[in-house]
């Protein structure tokens, strides 16, 4: 790769606004493309999949997918419309992981889970009200999914998914913010699949 020393003007404008700490670099950003039926394909473990139901912010996306790269998700499924894609902010909040966790952008996420139902995959929404996150038994191939900051799920997601499963909280907060979640929801599958059985085991 070669590097060119230039001014801070230069910088500046390859920057185009964004803050580059004395560095720029000019990368190709296409993601390679992945479908759901190449993160269905029978593979050496059972799938561990991180659902997101209309996230918006792409702070939030970026750091969902860091919890997904820390804790060996498959890849993150995404609905086209009414959710933020992968672009640089998400790429940066990301920290590397938008290039090692695949995201799967789908056009309908009712039909989607459908098809990880047929495949079988056991859908997990993470929602208040649920079962606890202490007791689910998460050891098989699983997709959590998560709601939009503030609205949680939808409706129709709700309903798609086969239980739904607590995060016990002590505060006095009502909910978590997405990403972390997000990340509880992952390394409980992994701890409860390293013991055999339910967290709290």
């Amino acid at each position: 790769m070669a590097v060119h020393p230039v001014d801070d003007k230069r910088l500046d404008d390859m920057a185009r606004g964004a803050r580059h700490q004395g560095v720029v670099a000019s990368v190709d950003a296409t993601l390679p493309h992945v479908t759901l039926a190449d993160v269905l394909e029978p593979g050496l473990e059972p799938p561990l999949l991180l659902v997101l139901d209309g996230v918006t912010d792409p702070h939030n996306l970026g750091a969902c997918l860091r919890s997904a790269d820390a804790f060996g998700a498959h890849a993150v499924i995404v609905p086209k419309d009414r959710a933020v894609g992968v672009n640089a902010t998400v790429a940066k909040a990301a920290s590397g992981a938008a290039d090692t966790v695949p995201v799967v952008t789908v056009t309908n996420l009712a039909r989607a889970l459908r098809e990880m139902k047929e495949a079988g995959v056991w859908i997990v929404g993470a929602d208040t009200g649920g079962e606890s996150l202490f007791t689910a038994d998460v050891t098989g191939p699983v997709a959590w999914v998560l709601g939009a900051e503030g609205e949680g799920l939808r409706r129709l997601t709700r309903e798609s998914c086969d239980r739904i499963v607590g995060i016990p909280t002590q505060g006095t907060v009502e909910s978590l913010n997405v990403s972390v979640a997000a990340g509880i929801c992952l390394f409980a599958t992994r701890r409860a699949r390293s013991t055999g059985g339910p967290s709290s085991r």
